[in-house]
């Protein structure tokens, strides 16, 4: 009888652990998919930040007067650079769209840099980047809720904080950043 109540005992046990293997992997593999999420925003931001000083050149030689949009963008640039955590780069991506949006606006006033060639081009590149961006906003966000969602049920929950698991933030932008954009000409 000691033997029988034994290797119940063995039987519930190794199961137990098992379980407990099965969500330790699927916490794992949730926590890589978020990580992976936001590393192919970042690829993406890090080109729309590396194509903003050729947009800037370009512009440069037509908007003589209009150095506030240019300086705005040039600071929003600067900020996303110096941005560190998922939180930052949301406020400094909402800060360099709203600058875009107030560049592209200002320049329909200037039909010499509408018709530029590499002004389109880069335009076209860098509202590309914009769509791309927001696709890869979305689904961060959604890998971001799926792994917080399983953090928080049971019997996840345990193997969670037995981990130090904790909830990640969503890629969100400033209340400054949702209002409309003021363009005065």
């Amino acid at each position: 009888m000691g033997l029988a109540v034994f290797g119940i005992v063995l039987v519930t046990a190794a199961a137990v652990l098992g379980y407990g293997v099965v969500i330790y992997n699927g916490l794992v593999s949730l926590s890589h998919a978020m990580e992976r999420a936001w590393a192919n925003i970042d690829v993406l931001l890090k080109q729309r930040h590396d194509e903003l000083p050729k947009l800037v050149e370009t512009v440069k030689g037509y908007m003589q007067h209009e150095r506030e949009v240019l300086t705005g963008l040039t600071e929003a640039r600067t900020r996303f650079a110096g941005a560190q955590t998922v939180n930052e780069k949301g406020d400094a991506d909402g800060a360099v769209q709203q600058a875009l949006s107030r560049l592209f606006a200002v320049a329909e006033n200037y039909p010499e840099l509408k018709a530029d060639g590499a002004f389109s081009g880069l335009q076209e590149r860098i509202s590309a980047l914009e769509e791309q961006i927001a696709d890869r906003r979305e689904f961060y966000n959604h890998s971001v809720n799926a792994y917080n969602v399983r953090i928080e049920q049971l019997p996840d929950l345990f193997v969670a904080r037995f981990l130090t698991y904790s909830a990640a933030d969503l890629f969100e932008v400033s209340r400054a950043d949702r209002a409309d954009v003021r363009i005065s000409f």
